[in-house]
């Protein structure tokens, strides 16, 4: 189920196997299992470890179009990703788009 699926693909993060982790959420769609944020929020902490910060800013974008919210902690994850990218200017993005949807950025966000 659901759980399952997010608990193992946060295993996978915790492992850096950000490719695993991937290939686990396409297999939730092939099995008719709907991902939701906490699924969404660990794949992208897989590819933050794995500085994929275009893969993690591709799923913030399919989690939009699945008409789930991200939350603080999937914001955080991915403006993590695009800081090791060096990519300032999308982790800044990020950081209005939380403003724009009314998320309280926290000491993570930040840092």
């Amino acid at each position: 189920n659901t759980i399952t699926y997010s608990s193992t693909i946060s295993a996978c993060e915790k492992g850096a196997e950000w490719q695993k982790a991937l290939a686990l959420l396409a297999v939730m769609g092939q099995s008719n299992l709907e991902p939701n944020t906490i699924t969404y929020s660990s794949a992208i902490s897989a590819c933050e470890k794995g500085a994929e910060w275009q893969k993690a800013l591709a799923l913030l974008a399919v989690m939009g179009q699945s008409n789930l919210e991200p939350d603080t902690i999937t914001y955080n994850s991915a403006i993590s990703a695009c800081e090791k990218g060096a990519e300032w200017k999308e982790a800044l993005a990020l950081l209005a788009a939380m403003d724009q949807i009314n998320l309280e950025p926290n000491t993570i966000t930040y840092s």
